[in-house]
């Protein structure tokens, strides 16, 4: 069954405006707790308190990559039960190239929204063709750095984000 409700609209153009202009407490309101996170390299469990600390580096990240606008094109959500809803999100991003040259790719993103809170988040790996590997190594030694960082010291993810930022 294939629906997009009024509140699953509300929801993404809230998120959708949140991200365009970097407010981090209306993209923490988004998100549940704990999250899980999958990409191109695999799947993991987030804490919200680790996430919203590594969202300004990945901001200046996809800033260095030329990132002009995230914009979504287009949402198609199916009820899964009363309380979980998957919504399948196409976003359009616009990137410059420096020469004036906008470049535009269309990423698609799943989520499973618990209620009006991001529970899950699947990416697909065509956003790599505009930042290339940069873009997958990065997120990845973000979260092997957070990774390392604990398992060493035996700390939560949040006590070592914040004495290796």
């Amino acid at each position: 069954m294939s629906t997009t409700n009024s509140e699953v609209q509300v929801f993404f153009t809230e998120y959708e405006t949140a991200n365009a202009v970097f407010d981090v407490a209306q993209i923490a309101a988004c998100y549940a707790d704990g999250f899980i996170f999958g990409g191109p390299e695999g799947v993991q469990c987030v804490k919200k308190e680790d996430f919203l600390k590594v969202l300004p580096r990945r901001k200046e990240f996809f800033k260095s990559q030329g990132l002009v606008s995230s914009k979504i094109d287009s949402l198609e959500g199916s009820t899964l039960d009363s309380k979980y809803t998957l919504v399948k999100v196409i976003w359009d991003m616009t990137f410059d190239r420096g020469s004036g040259e906008l470049v535009h790719s269309q990423n698609a993103a799943s989520y499973i929204l618990s209620r009006t809170k991001i529970a899950w988040k699947l990416s697909s790996r065509s956003i790599t063709r505009i930042c290339g590997r940069q873009c997958r190594n990065w997120a990845e030694s973000e979260c092997l750095r957070i990774d390392v960082k604990r398992r060493q010291s035996g700390t939560s993810a949040a006590d070592v984000q914040s004495t290796i930022s």
